[in-house]
């Protein structure tokens, strides 16, 4: 069984139950005995290693929301902020160890000032927020950083950057997005598949669960595949054999972070399944962001696509299909196809060496 199959195998049972939903009230005592079922009886988080920054770094800004690290290594340069994905797992994807660290491979090409979103945990009473929330919070950061930034947003970070980018576009200098689900319609992955094709009331089975959060933890065990060891030498692609001693310590280091969870709020949660994945408002342009309808044609910055030819989360299409979204006036862009899978374009060695360099390239041109 390949590792495509393995992620969503656990999840397999749940479709024939779910196959036709009637009443609100069936589909929600089918998905409560389903989704405990799925996760099992003990409800505790394992214990995991707090996953450690790689490269030296300090938190310029503090909110509840997000800790705003600073990366600089000078005081010149434009400014880069990385939008982290907020999703299962937390911020150090783009820090995770040597050679294996976007942060360490943009400073290598030349960008002296960088930074990074690094999401928090919700905490029980942050349930109720939306992504309006982290939408104005990011806002807060680009604000704290002279009101003007170039912006990467990696996977969930990415829908993020985009929305963010046209609510805001005199604040965005140029715009990086890297495996971000954009456009759902434009291409299937085993992920955007399975969440639109599952019912709305499993996934609120689940917040419940969480009291009004997702947990992380949960969200674990029911979606995420354990990822073998040849799995992961591929897409780590360390410099070392298999057998070495410093893989087996770089696979150690990657399963406590693969370990390492994040809590999302319910409600932002749902938003992101309900609007993103299922409705797909924000290809459609009808997604609605702090009060302003996002149109991506008005966005009037310049565009890279970059995305995982092997990626089974997003798929290529689904975000080469923002070029078709936006002006091309407007958005002179540029894209590329990077050989590996979806976690290999923020962790794989040989991509961080050889494609990350291109993108800060594009980024240290003139505007």
């Amino acid at each position: 069984m390949d590792q495509g199959e393995r992620q969503f195998a656990s999840m397999a049972f749940l479709w024939p139950a779910f196959a036709a939903e009637t009443t609100s009230e069936l589909a929600a005592a089918a998905a409560r005995e389903f989704v405990k079922l799925a996760i099992g009886p003990d409800a505790e988080k394992p214990p995991a290693h707090e996953p450690q920054w790689t490269t030296p770094n300090k938190i310029l800004l503090e909110l509840p929301a997000v800790r705003l690290r600073d990366f600089s290594t000078r005081p010149d340069g434009a400014t880069t902020l990385v939008c982290a994905p907020f999703a299962l797992h937390g911020a150090t994807i783009v820090d995770f160890a040597p050679h294996h660290s976007l942060v360490a491979a943009l400073q290598s090409a030349g960008l002296n000032r960088v930074f990074v979103t690094d999401w928090r945990s919700a905490t029980p009473e942050m349930r109720l927020w939306s992504i309006d929330d982290y939408l104005a919070a990011l806002n807060v950061l680009v604000d704290e950083l002279g009101g003007g930034v170039d912006l990467i947003g990696l996977c969930q970070g990415g829908w993020m950057a985009l929305i963010y980018a046209a609510r805001f576009p005199a604040k965005v200098r140029r715009l990086v997005l890297a495996g971000a689900p954009i456009d759902i319609a434009a291409g299937k992955s085993r992920l955007s598949e399975l969440t639109c094709n599952t019912p709305t009331a499993l996934f609120t089975e689940l917040v419940a669960l969480g009291e009004g959060r997702l947990l992380g933890h949960h969200m674990l065990q029911f979606w995420a595949p354990e990822i073998e060891r040849d799995e992961m030498y591929c897409l780590l692609e360390p410099a070392t054999a298999m057998d070495s001693a410093p893989f087996r310590d770089l696979e150690w280091r990657f399963r406590d972070w693969y370990a390492s969870t994040v809590d999302l709020p319910g409600t932002y949660y749902l938003q992101v399944v309900g609007q993103l994945f299922k409705e797909n408002r924000l290809a459609a342009g009808e997604f609605v962001a702090l009060g302003h309808r996002i149109d991506l044609s008005r966005l009037r910055c310049p565009l890279f696509l970059l995305a995982a030819r092997d990626d089974d989360i997003v798929v290529p299409e689904q975000i080469f299909a923002t070029e078709h979204l936006v002006d091309r006036a407007r958005c002179p862009g540029a894209k590329a196809l990077a050989p590996c899978g979806h976690l290999g374009l923020f962790m794989g060695r040989n991509i961080l060496s050889a494609v990350w360099p291109e993108v800060a390239c594009w980024l240290s041109q003139p505007a």
